[in-house]
């Protein structure tokens, strides 16, 4: 266990936009200027986003970090809502295309000047992938790995699967309205409820639509089941930005990606593969 929180700090230090000395804030510190020196680590994150942006039609893109100093819902959250021309400015500086990574010399690069990058979106899942090869090195099968919004079931609880269960988006903390029994496998979810605040009877949340600047407005929650941590955290923000039909159709195609989603008007949308593995309890609460 130790090891694991080891490993979460030491890729944390790697990834973080909070410590000027990380590998993501020496990049974008470059931006435009030169190739960057960054870890492995980091390279490989940075291939599976854009993987991820192409998949979700650049709905997810690390280059969200753009707007993350006018839109602020981490540690600095203060309930403002940034002007239309604050927002505006600075959508030419999204494009997760300018982000250049150069394994033969290790290195990686934005190509414009004021761009920045932001791994907030997947950076939990691939640390959620690598405690896990830690804990199978180790020895150990039946376990939970919780980060946030982003759980990894593995092997059993006694003699049957770990029962998971998804938050209710309108309801109070403890309430839950669905719950799926999953062994082995990856369940993360995203929502409009964790980071967010109500203004005017309208909610604004962290989970931005790139083409827009604007919180997503297509759904409630998003809980993707996959094999591997890291894609369910990134594509969970993706399909959460694309909407519930357009989100569950690319769920759809996706193999090894199931998921249940909670649309805006309060719609239950359950994939395919978990129509026999969910179970819902109770409708979701129908509140703004």
């Amino acid at each position: 266990f130790e090891e694991v929180f080891h490993e979460f700090d030491r890729l944390d230090r790697l990834m973080t936009t909070w410590r000027n000395d990380s590998d993501v804030q020496r990049v974008n510190a470059a931006a435009g200027d030169h190739p960057v020196p960054v870890a492995p680590e980091v390279r490989e994150v940075l291939h599976l986003a854009r993987e991820a942006s192409e998949l979700t039609e650049g709905k997810f893109d690390i280059t969200f970090g753009a707007l993350a100093d006018i839109w602020k819902f981490d540690q600095d959250q203060d309930n403002t809502i940034p002007d239309e021309p604050a927002i505006a400015g600075r959508l030419p500086f999204i494009d997760y295309r300018k982000v250049e990574v150069d394994d033969a010399v290790g290195t990686a690069y934005i190509a414009r000047k004021g761009m920045r990058i932001h791994l907030g979106g997947i950076g939990k899942g691939y640390a959620v992938d690598r405690a896990v090869a830690i804990l199978h090195k180790r020895g150990l099968n039946d376990f939970i790995i919780q980060a946030g919004g982003d759980m990894y079931a593995g092997g059993l609880k006694g003699d049957r699967p770990w029962r998971l269960a998804i938050r209710d988006p309108r309801g109070p903390e403890d309430k839950i309205f669905a719950a799926i029994d999953l062994s082995n496998g990856t369940f993360s979810t995203s929502g409009d409820y964790e980071r967010a605040f109500l203004a005017d009877g309208v909610r604004y949340h962290h989970i931005l639509d790139p083409a827009t600047g604007q919180p997503a407005r297509g759904c409630r929650s998003v809980t993707l089941v996959t094999a591997r941590a890291v894609f369910a955290d990134a594509l969970a923000k993706g399909v959460f930005i694309l909407g519930a039909r357009k989100g569950l159709a690319l769920i759809e195609r996706l193999p090894d990606v199931e998921g249940v989603i909670v649309s805006d008007m309060n719609e239950v949308l359950v994939s395919s593969g978990l129509k026999d593995r969910v179970t819902l309890l109770t409708p979701p609460t129908d509140a703004p």
